[in-house]
């Protein structure tokens, strides 16, 4: 028995052949090749230097660099560590997602699916001008204005909240510690993560809104059946934009809080910091050794920062696996 190939299988293979062979295509194959290798060589390039500066500082370190609780890179013998420092950042980050992650949501719900276009272009404008906004602005902003109005805050949820440990102040001072950093980094990320997740909402797909309110869903019913669930991958994502700013954020922090190297699970206590904080607040003064130092607790953030991506990208591809087997 003799097979023929039909002449739309004949086109296609035809069609395919020419734009494999077409210089453009390859050109921009090779491009894209090439960017993604000098990427990753530049990511490994500064992992190694970073890693080769640590341990030089780490070999002379007298203590253990994760539990240590001071900071004293110059001392005889040298004294450093991180654990004050991973508190912060950690601590903050988290304060400042649990905040703005819901809020971000809303917004984005809001102005794509909520607010009249009169109404939401204005406020796409506006949320936009808002992520643009430079570190050193929303630092002043928070030491001149945040801060003062927070001490009242801290009073009530002292009073009231005082018995859960968190929220007990057992320290007097202004509002420069870790739950102030936290709100100032929800403020700065909101605007990312209401960005991104508001583009992911417009994308989702117009005919499973429409069959939604065609068979008697409200507006609510359709974003809870059909944009949450199209939009969960972006979401995620955007969350992970706003959390890189917020664990890197260095000017606005080193304004805002008071650092010091007492561990304190108070968070309205003044105190505490973070890595970029420290970077940031220490480079100028420090010899070399104190900067290998430095480029050591870097190096930490880096691998904090490259984990959280990498668990981040594991969630997003497991959605898109049980979305695919759903299909």
């Amino acid at each position: 028995m003799v097979t023929t190939t039909p002449p739309a299988m004949d086109k296609n293979r035809s069609r395919r052949a020419t734009s494999a062979a077409r210089p453009g295509d390859r050109i921009f194959s090779g491009l894209s090749k090439g960017s993604g290798i000098t990427l990753l060589v530049i990511m490994a390039a500064i992992a190694g230097f970073l890693t080769y500066r640590a341990i030089l500082a780490i070999s002379k370190d007298s203590t253990n660099f994760f539990t240590t609780f001071e900071w004293n890179p110059a001392g005889n013998p040298p004294v450093f560590g991180i654990a004050v420092l991973a508190f912060g950042t950690i601590v903050s980050s988290v304060i400042a997602m649990v905040i703005a992650v819901p809020v971000a949501i809303g917004i984005a719900l809001f102005i794509s699916h909520y607010a009249p276009r009169k109404l939401a272009k204005p406020l796409a404008y506006v949320v936009d001008l808002l992520a643009a906004v430079p570190s050193i602005i929303y630092g002043l902003w928070g030491a001149i204005f945040l801060v003062p109005y927070l001490d009242g805050l801290n009073q009530w949820l002292d009073e009231y909240l005082g018995w859960t440990y968190i929220f007990d102040k057992s320290a007097d001072g202004v509002a420069r510690n870790l739950f102030t950093v936290g709100i100032l980094l929800a403020i700065m990320i909101l605007p990312i993560i209401t960005n991104v997740t508001r583009e992911v909402f417009l994308q989702a797909p117009k005919m499973h809104e429409e069959a939604a309110l065609a068979l008697g869903a409200t507006r609510w019913e359709v974003i809870r059946m059909a944009v949450l669930p199209f939009g969960r991958s972006g979401i995620i994502s955007a969350s992970m934009l706003g959390l890189g700013r917020a664990l890197g954020e260095t000017m606005a922090v080193a304004v805002v809080l008071s650092p010091s190297f007492l561990l304190s699970g108070h968070l309205l206590d003044p105190g505490g910091g973070t890595f970029a904080q420290n970077i940031a607040a220490k480079f100028n003064e420090a010899d070399e050794f104190g900067r290998d130092a430095l480029i050591a607790s870097g190096l930490v953030l880096f691998v904090i920062t490259l984990l959280v991506n990498g668990a981040a990208r594991m969630i997003i591809a497991r959605r898109k696996e049980y979305s695919g087997a759903n299909a």
